[in-house]
């Protein structure tokens, strides 16, 4: 009997997946554990196996066609069996109409004799089914819930180029990181829908791979006009293409110039995505910069110590003219630079805009002597595995605190107030891009070094941009520290859905009185947002004194 397999929630915050590649096509025999298809989820791409043997009979959406959660996405089953049912029952009249649609019509065609009404209706429809079915044509993915559109941050291939499976084709830059695509089938990069540093709306046409001779600019016509493919659409691609291949050319001066050089690196190359970024910009070719991370990965520093050979310097030579010229800019003359707004930038002024906008916030700010945590750091630092910050120990208490105040551990659902029983800190990591919050789970269960351990291990993958999904989801409390730049004191704005956030400000030393005498003292100031629609200002207080005297009795934290 047919089985059907419905899209699956791969995140606690998806809605929707995207389908990045199909790699089984309807007709062909599916095993239990093969790979079925790439599903773009709101965080990542993810591969979705088979859990049974049998026919692939039914596919819910192209690639590039997305489905809610829970949504048709295939039927398993054996060859030649009745799916129609199945099809009509998950698609609720909506999707399945499509698909058995075009079959009636192919049925209904020789019944009706007129053969000549049906050939005058098949032009209009042919060429849309065509490219909707065309393996050849590579759409945007949709690589987050609040991604409309993508980056081109470089390519990896140029027009020409052969592509295999696996191979990756470009860097897309999304609003949460550089991700790298890769391409699922063999062929030769016929079409590129964007340079380098240009964007394409998710879904548009990123790409063509498939055979030489392949009419490139039909597809591209019907993929751009809808399918009507008329013979002023077909020219524009033609005149798109030829500045293309111009500019290719240039690219292609650069590697026949350098014979000289040593080739570092072969097949794949690892690098960061600020590498590769800069890599483009700058016109290296990462094959002959060597990587001085891990496994060989080349990194930031390694793209600004490579020391470029006479062809690329003189590659480069318009570049560093243009930047004379600006530097030379007379006195008092106006001058600026426009920088495109990134994606994740993009995502951060939408969601703290609509934070700001639609909670109501308030701030509660104490000062926190903090003599005994200093003097405690450093006795705890002598025998710790790790060296211990006062932003782990904040981490520490805070989670403390929460254990006692369980309103502040809260979310704001609309027609609900969720009391979080688990208590989950999301620690604001900056990032060259912006901002990125991994958390540490259950932090009231885990020692200061393990605390320690698990924050720089994500200060690390959030600058190299190798956080995963589950590293950033689920927070319940957000803690963000200015205290190492400077800061004495500053207002965050919450990280919705959490009810608060914490601005940890930075220790300073100052006079203080104790004991009826003017002493030097060392003071930190914390200011806590409130979302005033589940937290009142009596409950924010009470977290706020709660924490203080954890931090300023240490010894507490750890019973």
């Amino acid at each position: 009997m047919a089985e059907v397999i419905l899209m699956p929630r791969l995140s606690d915050t998806m809605t929707e997946g995207v389908i990045a590649a199909w790699h089984k096509k309807v007709g062909d025999t599916v095993k239990k554990g093969d790979l079925l298809a790439e599903i773009e989820t709101d965080k990542a791409t993810m591969e979705l196996e088979s859990y049974q043997d049998g026919v692939l009979l039914h596919i819910g959406t192209q690639n590039g066609g997305k489905l809610q959660v829970n949504d048709l996405l295939a039927i398993l089953g054996k060859q030649g069996e009745d799916v129609s049912a199945l099809i009509a029952q998950h698609s609720g009249g909506a999707a399945a109409p499509a698909p058995e649609a075009a079959a009636p019509a192919k049925e209904e065609k020789p019944a009706e004799k007129p053969a000549e009404k049906p050939a005058e209706a098949a032009p209009a429809a042919k060429p849309a089914a065509d490219v909707a079915s065309m393996e050849e044509v590579v759409l945007m993915p949709r690589l987050s819930d609040t991604m409309t559109e993508g980056v081109i941050a470089g390519w990896h291939k140029n027009i020409g180029d052969a592509v295999k499976k696996g191979e990756v084709l470009a860097d897309i830059e999304t609003d949460k990181a550089t991700m790298e695509l890769e391409s699922y089938k063999d062929g030769i990069l016929l079409y590129q829908g964007a340079k380098a540093g240009e964007k394409i709306q998710v879904n548009d046409l990123l790409c063509i791979i498939g055979k030489e001779g392949l009419d490139v600019n039909a597809i591209v016509a019907a993929v751009k006009n809808g399918g009507s493919a008329t013979p002023e659409a077909a020219a524009a691609p033609k005149a798109e293409e030829a500045p293309k291949q111009e500019a290719a050319a240039p690219q292609a001066a650069p590697a026949q110039a350098q014979p000289a050089q040593e080739v570092v690196n072969e097949g794949r190359i690892f690098a960061s995505p600020l590498a590769k970024k800069m890599a483009s910009e700058k016109g290296i070719d990462l094959k002959y910069v060597k990587g001085s991370g891990d496994n060989g990965r080349i990194t930031k520093v390694d793209i600004d110590n490579y020391k470029p050979s006479a062809a690329p310097a003189a590659a480069s030579a318009p570049a560093t003219q243009a930047k004379a010229a600006t530097a030379s800019a007379p006195v008092g003359q106006v001058s600026f630079e426009d920088v495109p707004v990134s994606q994740m930038r993009k995502t951060i002024a939408k969601r703290l805009g609509e934070s700001l906008f639609t909670a109501p916030h308030f701030y509660l700010t104490m000062v926190i002597d903090m003599d005994a945590a200093v003097a405690a750091r450093t006795r705890i630092n002598e025998s710790a595995p790790i060296k211990i910050s006062f932003n782990d120990m904040v981490i520490k208490a805070t989670a403390t605190a929460l254990k006692q105040h369980p309103q502040i551990n809260s979310s704001w659902l609309g027609e609900q107030i969720r009391h979080n029983h688990h208590i989950n800190i999301g620690v604001a990591v900056a990032v060259e891009d912006g901002l990125l919050v991994p958390v540490v789970r259950f932090a009231d269960n885990k020692s200061l070094s393990q605390i320690g351990t698990e924050v720089k291990d994500f200060a690390k993958k959030a600058k190299d941009k190798k956080l995963q999904p589950a590293d950033w989801e689920g927070s319940t409390f957000t803690i963000s520290n200015l205290g190492m730049f400077g800061i004495d004191e500053f207002t965050a704005i919450i990280n919705q859905p959490n009810a608060c956030i914490l601005a940890v400000g930075g220790i300073s030393q100052v006079p203080v009185v104790k004991n009826g005498q003017i002493v030097p003292g060392n003071i930190m100031k914390v200011t806590l947002s409130c979302d005033h629609r589940v937290v009142d200002g009596a409950t924010g207080a009470a977290f706020l004194q709660t924490l203080k005297s954890l931090l300023e009795e240490p010894l507490r934290m750890l019973v």
